[in-house]
C-alpha cells in the first residue's frame, strides 16, 4: 500500500509541476516599459555664414535621438542646429537659404524647470516650425539662449529652460543646453572661444507612446 501511495503522489507531484510549467510558457504578461536613455553630447558644430545684419545661410547641422548622433539623412533626423537657431523635423520652411525639408512630424515647446524636474511631456504645448517662426523662438531671452551684448558679446544658455521635444516619429526627449562655446568652459570669453559648438544633456524616451521621462 505504501508503495501505490507513492507513486501516486509522485505522479500527482508530475503532473502539477507539467501544468504548471506550461501556464509559465503561456503567460508571458506585458513586454516591459524600456528605459530612458540619458547621454550628454559635446561639441556639435553649428555653422553659419552671414549674420549680423548679412543674410544667414548655411547648411543645419541635423540630430537624430534615435542613434544619439548627427546626420547627414535627408529624412532621418529630429532636430537640426545652426548658429543659435534650432529647427524641428516637422511643420514648414522659415523660409531662410538652405533650409532642410521638413519630413516628419517633430515639434517642441521651452519649459521652465530643470532636467530632472521636467518628468512628464505636456503634449498641449507642442509646435511645429511654421513661417511665422521656429518652435524653438529665435532671439536673446525667447528660447533656449541670453546674449549679453557689448562688450562681451556672450552668448549664454538661460538657466531654468528645457527644450522638450516630439520627434519625427512620435517619441519624445528633453534637452538641457549648457554651452554654446568648444569645449564648453567655464567662463567662455565670446573674443577668445570658438563659439557654434553645441554642449548640451538629454534625455529620450525610448518608449513609443510613453510621456514620462
Amino acid at each position: 500500500m505504501k508503495t501505490i501511495k507513492t507513486i501516486q503522489t509522485l505522479t500527482l507531484i508530475a503532473l502539477f509541476i507539467g501544468f504548471t510549467s506550461c501556464n509559465n510558457d503561456d503567460d508571458t504578461g506585458p513586454e516591459p516599459l524600456e528605459h530612458v536613455e540619458t547621454d550628454m553630447v559635446s561639441n556639435l558644430h553649428a555653422p553659419q555664414e552671414g549674420g549680423q545684419g548679412q543674410p544667414v545661410s548655411g547648411d543645419f547641422t541635423k540630430f537624430d535621438f534615435s542613434t544619439g548622433q548627427t546626420t547627414t539623412s535627408e529624412t532621418d533626423w529630429d532636430i537640426a542646429f545652426r548658429g543659435t537657431s534650432i529647427i524641428v523635423n516637422g511643420g514648414i520652411s522659415l523660409g531662410t537659404t538652405d533650409e532642410p525639408t521638413r519630413t516628419g512630424d517633430a515639434a517642441a515647446y521651452v519649459a521652465n524647470g530643470t532636467l530632472d524636474a521636467i518628468t512628464n511631456v505636456d503634449v498641449s504645448l507642442f509646435v511645429q516650425d511654421s513661417a511665422a517662426g521656429t518652435a524653438i523662438p529665435s532671439g536673446s531671452g525667447n528660447g533656449w539662449y541670453t546674449y549679453a551684448g557689448p562688450p562681451t558679446h556672450l552668448i549664454s544658455p538661460t538657466p531654468g529652460k528645457i527644450l522638450v521635444f516630439k520627434t519625427r516619429n512620435g517619441r519624445y526627449a528633453k534637452m538641457e543646453i549648457l554651452s554654446y562655446y568648444k569645449d564648453a568652459p567655464a567662463n567662455p570669453d565670446a573674443l577668445v572661444n570658438e563659439s557654434k559648438y553645441f554642449t548640451f544633456n538629454y534625455v529620450y524616451q525610448l518608449n513609443g507612446g510613453s510621456t514620462s521621462f
